[in-house]
């Protein structure tokens, strides 16, 4: 079964976010690259943007959460016109409350963590990076 890793573009924030999500779901980082380990003559970089990351992945379960920064020359990553979110299925209502409390500290909750109309632990919000998330326990 294919399985589905979602990416997050920030604007030069992607380490400080991902040491956040680091520090709530645990694990360690698999890669990280910088732009500075790209910098060539056909791929020149800002030397203000040669600390940025490249590539960042973070394995959660069997899933990976990658993400990247966009330098300035790219145009800037617009947090209000992000038109997707991260769901997350969570094993337990405790893991639910967990993650739910850990990634919404400093963002803004949408809909608050609690039993949801079709039966399951259901809560959402825009975490302090502008990323929106899910995250469900479905006890069936």
């Amino acid at each position: 079964m294919a399985l589905i890793n979602p990416h997050i573009n920030f604007n030069g924030n992607a380490e400080e976010a991902f040491n956040f999500y680091k520090s709530v779901f645990g694990g360690e980082f698999t890669r990280i690259i910088r732009l500075k380990d790209l910098v060539s003559s056909e791929f020149p970089i800002a030397e203000k943007d040669t600390n940025k990351i490249m590539h960042i992945a973070l394995p959660i379960g069997e899933n990976v959460l990658m993400g990247n920064d966009v330098p300035e020359s790219m145009g800037p990553v617009n947090e209000n016109e992000n038109r997707s979110k991260i769901a997350v299925s969570t094993e337990s209502r405790e893991e639910a409350d967990q993650l739910f409390n850990g990634l919404s500290a400093g963002g803004n909750i949408e809909i608050p963590i609690s039993d949801s109309p079709w039966e399951s632990y259901f809560g959402m919000f825009r975490d302090k990076f502008g990323i929106e998330w899910i995250i469900e326990f479905d006890p069936k």
